[in-house]
């Protein structure tokens, strides 16, 4: 028991929402009479919050800064969607090469509003404000109205998962839809999605080890090994169930592929490079940074660039699950972002939160989006049953961060 506070003491804001996750699952799961952990449904609930995911983990960066936000992400979605439909299905330019001139879109949106930003002192809020009144519009005339379809590459990224390496190999007593009593249960389990996720939680063990070893053998404070053992045998567990569900219906989705991809890259970026600690010292204390030598100016053009750029690719994933560019896309894709970032423990004064904070919050926000909509929620309490989780988030980052002080 010790270990296990001692554990939840030191990780208390990263933990804690792994655990507020948990829960919500259980609740709704409960509530949708199991409809919201069936393997289709959990395959479509990956697909459907892809665009969170990818969202969030640019607006980490902003709000670490110093408690920016981005309120132009969903009108630059759309615009990148209809841009990129316009090439592809007008013009009919291949699918890779509008992929592509969506991308730069979104790219040349993100430096346009990090010149306002960085440069000319616009704040970002009022800056991204404009942003999303002038996305929002260009998208709405280059659509007019109407809904562009799109097929091929768009629909194999959006909707796409990996092909099976070894099917029909799986033994029959790992095949448990049965005792389960699931509904549209497969023959058989997807062989590759079980390896992937078999390995990657195998490697996530080795990693935390070495890892562990070589921060002792520097000479830094590392926690008890009870601790370490607990933590990882819980990710190992829910890594291979997450992957087991996924492999009971189409397997490996594409979108997950990209979204780990992501993940890993701007965690590199975030923890162990000098940008990423610049970005974390200018949201702790934004004059102390520019005397330590910071470019701070530098690093806001970056960040907001980096933020159009994954607001592209958000795009590009939306367009493909919807199969389509529509001119209603992308509305309050924004606030699902901010949303998931400060329930992912972000600060609302910036310098503190995780990419993988970013990621759990987004979970936590697709799940409670699926489950009110299976349970028949108005749509209208569904907004206040999200605004007020996140406002009881920001609250408890103020309790303690207070608790903290007085400490």
């Amino acid at each position: 028991m010790n270990s296990i506070k001692e554990f939840m003491n030191r990780n208390i804001r990263q933990y804690g929402m792994i655990f507020a996750l948990i829960v919500i699952v259980m609740f709704f799961g409960i509530a949708t009479g199991g409809k919201l952990i069936w393997p289709r449904n959990v395959s479509m609930l990956v697909r459907q919050n892809a665009y969170v995911l990818i969202l969030a983990i640019g607006m980490m960066f902003c709000i670490l800064t110093g408690g920016n936000i981005d309120l132009s992400v969903g009108s630059l979605v759309a615009l990148v969607s209809a841009m990129s439909g316009l090439m592809a299905t007008t013009i009919g330019i291949p699918s890779w090469l509008a992929i592509i001139f969506g991308l730069v879109t979104g790219l040349l949106a993100g430096l346009w509003q990090g010149f306002w930003i960085a440069y000319v002192k616009v704040p970002p809020f009022i800056t991204t404000l404009a942003g999303m009144l002038v996305f929002r519009g260009v998208n709405n005339i280059i659509l007019n109205g109407q809904t562009l379809p799109l097929s091929g590459l768009y629909v194999v990224i959006g909707t796409g998962s990996v092909p099976d390496i070894a099917p029909n190999t799986i033994p029959d007593f790992l095949r448990i839809g049965d005792l389960l009593q699931l509904q549209n249960k497969p023959e058989f389990l997807n062989a590759t999605m079980f390896i992937v996720g078999l390995v990657l939680s195998i490697i996530y063990v080795l990693f935390t080890i070495f890892n562990r070893k070589s921060k002792i053998a520097r000479g830094y404070e590392v926690a008890s090994l009870k601790s370490v053992v607990i933590k990882v045998i819980s990710f190992f567990i829910v890594i291979n169930i997450f992957s087991y569900w996924l492999a009971m219906d189409d397997g490996l989705p594409i979108m997950l592929i990209l979204v780990a991809i992501l993940f890993a890259v701007y965690t590199f970026i975030a923890t162990k490079t000098i940008p990423g600690r610049h970005i974390y010292a200018m949201g702790g204390n934004i004059k102390a940074a520019e005397l330590s030598g910071v470019n701070t100016k530098k690093m806001m053009f970056l960040v907001y660039s980096n933020m159009g750029l994954l607001a592209a690719v958000a795009g590009i994933v939306t367009a493909g699950r919807l199969m389509a560019s529509s001119p209603n896309v992308g509305a309050n894709f924004e606030m699902d972002a901010i949303g998931s970032c400060f329930i992912g423990g972000a600060s609302a004064y910036g310098g503190v939160g995780t990419i993988w904070g970013a990621v759990v919050g987004a979970f936590i926000m697709g799940v409670m989006n699926n489950g009110m909509s299976i349970i028949g929620l108005n749509v209208f309490l569904q907004s206040v049953v999200k605004g007020m989780v996140v406002l009881l988030a920001v609250a408890f980052d103020m309790y303690s961060k207070s608790k903290s002080r007085l400490g």
